[in-house]
């Protein structure tokens, strides 16, 4: 197969709103280095963290919810998840999939025309668990938002399976975080985990995730999206904001807590937790400024859990799980990569159920 020379790709010029990025169609292609592949993309998802980082969200200058736009005031000193400065021009895109069409130093030849998913985290393979030296793929490196992309063969895995490639870009952040969040939190049978955000694309994999341990899950969707979020299995779904959270659970005994949405709601979440429950948290889309009661936390013997860099185990379970048919994804929309704008804007918005994608 011949490689060219120059791909088109999205390329992030800055932080700020949708106009810093910019399409390319003679950007460079990357090539293979030591322990790499270069891949050439069939589909990329779209998640939380790329609009955050546009936006400098993360910045500890924002203390609004996650709007997609951009924000009067944002520290560039800390405006990525990790509260790193962010290397611009970068192209963004964590969720790649495709087919590996070259490798470098190091890596099996045999990998040459295998389809693979891509984990997201950057990792010291070293020190695989050393959080300090962790990055994001798209974030600390150029990512999946264009024709080809490259990336270290200890960060993918071969996908053997009948889904297409957008279907199974739904999976890597959303079902990997969500992972890392059961498993942090130890979920298993016996326990009821109650899930906000529960039609986005982390909220969706949660249900599925912890049903897969046995646990009862419990929903909370917009209304609107009900009948898209039933199937997935959930054994009850809530509004997103009761008014009375501990009347309509009817009686449920909350052991776990599994968020990304934060917000003004936060304290009611934690006042149904059961006694020596758990929260565990991986986003704040609503808002990251919270009020706790620290009575309730101590009182309650509550264990709070918060989840970023999983275990390298988790990514590889999540393509066991896909292979094994025990996960099912749930694709909202494609764009093409060329309208990843618009794709962004439609993400923002949150009137769909699962993940959005873009495909080069």
């Amino acid at each position: 197969m011949t490689i060219p020379a120059t791909m088109k790709a999205m390329v992030l010029t800055g932080h700020g709103d949708l106009d810093k990025l910019e399409w390319h169609e003679d950007w460079p292609t990357p090539q293979a280095g030591p322990m790499e592949v270069l891949i050439k993309v069939g589909a990329c998802g779209l998640n939380n963290t790329d609009v955050n980082t546009r936006t400098g969200w993360y910045s500890k200058a924002v203390d609004e919810a996650t709007t997609g736009g951009a924000y009067d005031e944002v520290d560039d000193e800390d405006s990525t998840w990790g509260g790193a400065p962010l290397t611009f021009p970068r192209i963004q895109g964590a969720d790649a999939v495709g087919e590996v069409v070259a490798v470098g130093e190091g890596v099996d030849p045999g990998l040459i025309g295998k389809r693979v998913m891509v984990a997201g985290w950057l990792r010291d393979w070293d020190e695989p668990m050393n959080r300090d030296k962790a990055g994001y793929f798209g974030s600390e490196c150029d990512g999946g938002y264009a024709e080809y992309t490259k990336a270290d063969v200890r960060g993918t895995a071969p996908i053997d399976c009948d889904l297409s490639d957008a279907e199974l870009a739904t999976f890597i952040c959303s079902y990997v975080t969500a992972e890392g969040m059961v498993d942090r939190a130890n979920v298993g049978a016996g326990d009821t985990v109650l899930i906000p955000g529960a039609s986005g694309g982390v909220g969706g994999a949660l249900i599925q995730l912890a049903n897969l341990r046995g646990a009862r899950t419990i929903a909370m969707a917009s209304e609107a999206k009900h009948a898209e979020v039933a199937e997935l299995g959930p054994n009850m779904i809530l509004p997103r904001n009761p008014e009375n959270l501990r009347k309509a659970l009817k009686g449920e005994k909350i052991t776990v807590v599994a968020d990304v949405v934060g917000g003004d709601n936060w304290p009611k979440l934690i006042d149904v937790l059961e006694r020596g429950g758990r929260y565990t948290c991986s986003g704040a889309i609503a808002g990251p400024m919270v009020e706790l009661d620290l009575r309730t936390f101590y009182l309650r013997d509550l264990t709070f859990t918060g989840s970023t860099v999983n275990r390298p185990e988790n990514f590889t379970d999540v393509v066991k799980l896909i292979e094994d048919g025990k996960i099912k994804p749930a694709l909202a929309a494609t764009y093409p990569l060329n309208q990843l704008r618009e794709a962004q804007q439609a993400f923002i918005n949150k009137t769909h159920t699962g993940n959005i994608v873009v495909i080069p």
